[in-house]
């Protein structure tokens, strides 16, 4: 699946993992996101946290009628205020598209998936 920019020169076509990839990176820099997991963890009872190379699991690109959704799934840490958090990765990401790629979201949901207790 790919998300389509028309530009005066023409479109240009970007993969849901390129999406994927800067969400990803973009939401593991935030001061108290501990990692992404994949969409599926709570149903499947799974916890791992995603590395670099699997984001593209943990983040849902969705278009309609030329918008853009984003959803994240992602595991805090314990003891974080988890509003401003999510309020932080959501605009993190805005900002990251936007300048990045040249997307703008409509919405950016995030969801946390766990709560880990971090050792310093």
């Amino acid at each position: 699946m790919t998300v389509t920019i028309n530009t005066q020169h023409g479109n240009v076509d970007i993969a849901t993992d390129v999406i994927a990839t800067v969400v990803g990176a973009s939401t593991t820099e935030i001061f108290g996101v501990v990692g992404m997991t994949s969409k599926n963890a709570v149903k499947d009872n799974f916890r791992n946290i995603l590395g670099q190379e699997n984001y593209s699991k943990g983040v849902v690109v969705t278009t309609a009628d030329n918008q853009t959704t984003i959803g994240v799934y992602v595991v805090v840490s314990y003891g974080v205020k988890i509003s401003e958090v999510a309020k932080n990765i959501q605009e993190r990401i805005r900002f990251n598209l936007e300048n990045q790629l040249g997307i703008a979201a409509a919405k950016v949901n995030v969801y946390v998936q766990n709560v880990k207790v971090v050792e310093d």
